[in-house]
């Protein structure tokens, strides 16, 4: 790496305290100069979609996540109203938390129960972990996150009796996503077990007129937010999905929005050059020949940036994991996102990504301060620190000499400003890659299909258990109740199905066969 080529490549923010590197991308000297007519679109796109534009033909809707720290560029000021009134809603309600005024049945909230899945919680999840503090925080987060029996009853363990001191937030837009219907539930048994009354330790962020809103109404929780129509889930962070919960832990929302609206700004800047989310698009474009051809492996050297990656795989995949492109073309279109922290990576799977198959980048984020106060050496002269900075800028160099390739984002410490950086960054970076590569970043079709897969699947279920329910006692093994009910193309579904439900205690009992699969199967 000469450093010609690191000067020519590396772009500076200084107002930001952000700079991106991307010299250890092996593009050609005219890649950019070719890309540029696909990148010019891509920022029209981009100044179409904040205007307002229906950017999910799929919904008729728009797509507005820009405007939530901005309020002012909303294309309409009814929209703008909304969201300044909900941010004033977002403070208050935590102000009222925190004094007291709003209160659990044995006082003061101490903890906060975030109900909600995908980015009803990764978002959450993310921000807390990075800008938490023990020793500063006004509530304590936990999260029921998937509908897992036994990592419901784990968080509730945790949660250590304390419910009377909990207050629970609801977060789902329609009301209906299965896995936040049951936390949900989940919770009210606990609390009801706990003779506690769930309404008044609730809160909901729905869509209005949701099946949630409505429960919310005729319940009377303690309070609504909104959860609109043209902000989708994984893009919810700096709505009131992720403010609330950061507002109740004592986080400074408005430096994370203020962040944010910063990065903005400087992303829509026009000038390639200087448009670190278009450049990053530009490398995901070359690195991974235009079509996923190489996973992205993300190495935050940081701790606090443990969750980034998990939170970007739902960003990035989500976004542009897509069969077809807006032509109708089937393209399957897509970057997959994994990693966790350096460097601790480096002793999980550093060994093959310098010698095994080459088929990711690195996307390598360096943060400049160590701490808050002086370190001690654990060697003459040398700090952890330093051997956190040596490993990282040792292993960026040990890849890229085995022609790995990599990409580094540089901040200057994990404050709310970088943070929303960092969000608005990515946002943006993944809307200019859908453009780059021409898809729909903003809807998911292959989650509604594995939704209605789920549903199929609780359909036949329920066909099972009262076929055998009308058959008590008769002793049945799988492929006779696929043939009684006419579904010998889900045998393998139904023995799946009914393997479970006898572990359970749910009435049904098993005679045990080898091989397995010849299982008997009665209710009791």
């Amino acid at each position: 790496m000469s450093w010609e080529k690191f000067t020519k490549h590396y772009l500076s923010i200084d107002e930001l305290d952000f700079a991106l590197d991307i010299s250890r991308i092996d593009f050609s000297d005219d890649f950019l100069s070719e890309m540029e007519p696909k990148i010019q679109s891509a920022f029209l796109a981009m100044t179409e979609l904040e205007a307002g534009a229906i950017a999910n033909p799929d919904e008729g809707r728009m797509v507005g996540h820009y405007w939530l720290r901005n309020p002012a560029l909303a294309p309409q000021p009814e929209l703008t109203t909304e969201i300044e009134n909900c941010l004033a809603q977002i403070k208050q309600i935590a102000a009222d938390v925190h004094s007291g005024r709003i209160a659990g049945a044995k006082g003061t909230f101490k903890n906060c129960l975030i109900i909600g899945i995908g980015g009803s919680a990764l978002g959450p999840q993310f921000v807390a972990d990075a800008l938490g503090d023990p020793q500063a925080d006004k509530l304590e987060l936990y999260f029921f996150d998937n509908t897992d029996p036994n990592g419901l009853d784990r968080t509730l363990a945790s949660i250590d009796g304390q419910l009377a001191e909990t207050l629970s937030i609801v977060i789902s837009k329609s009301g209906g996503t299965p896995e936040t219907r049951n936390g949900m539930l989940e919770a009210q048994s606990a609390y009801a077990a706990a003779d506690l009354d769930f309404a008044k330790h609730a809160i909901a962020i729905t869509g209005k007129d949701s099946k949630l809103d409505q429960v919310a109404v005729s319940e009377g929780w303690l309070n609504r937010l909104p959860m609109w129509d043209w902000v989708g889930g994984r893009t919810s962070e700096l709505a009131a999905v992720g403010l609330l919960p950061a507002a109740l832990q004592g986080l400074e929302i408005d430096r994370i929005l203020e962040g944010a609206a910063a990065m903005d700004t400087i992303t829509r800047s026009n000038v390639t050059a200087e448009n670190p989310a278009a450049l990053l698009a530009l490398m995901w474009y070359f690195a991974t020949d235009a079509k996923g051809a190489k996973d992205m492996v993300v190495l935050p050297y940081k701790d606090r940036l443990m969750l980034f990656s998990k939170y970007l795989q739902q960003l990035v995949m989500e976004s542009l994991g897509k069969e077809l492109d807006l032509d109708g073309k089937v393209v399957h279109q897509g970057i997959a996102v994994y990693g966790n922290k350096g460097s601790t990576d480096q002793h999980a799977y550093v060994q093959q990504l310098r010698e095994g198959v080459d088929n990711f980048f690195a996307t390598f984020i360096e943060v400049l301060k160590d701490r808050d106060g002086d370190s001690i050496e654990v060697e003459d002269g040398t700090t952890s620190g330093d051997f956190l900075q040596g490993f990282f800028l040792g292993t960026r160099d040990a890849l890229y000499d085995n022609g790995r390739q990599s990409i580094t984002i540089t901040i200057r410490e994990v404050t709310p400003e970088a943070i929303g950086q960092l969000i608005a960054l990515f946002e943006r970076a993944v809307g200019f890659y859908a453009s780059l590569v021409n898809i729909n970043a903003y809807h998911q079709p292959g989650v509604e299909a594995g939704k209605e897969a789920a549903i199929t699947v609780l359909d036949i279920e329920q066909k099972v258990i009262a076929h055998l329910r009308e058959q008590a006692g008769t002793k049945l093994d799988a492929v006779k109740i696929a043939q009684n009910l006419n579904l010998e193309s889900q045998t393998e579904l139904i023995f799946k199905l009914l393997n479970r439900l006898a572990i359970n205690s749910r009435g049904f009992s098993i005679e045990a066969k080898n091989p397995a699969y010849n299982s008997l199967f009665y209710s009791k």
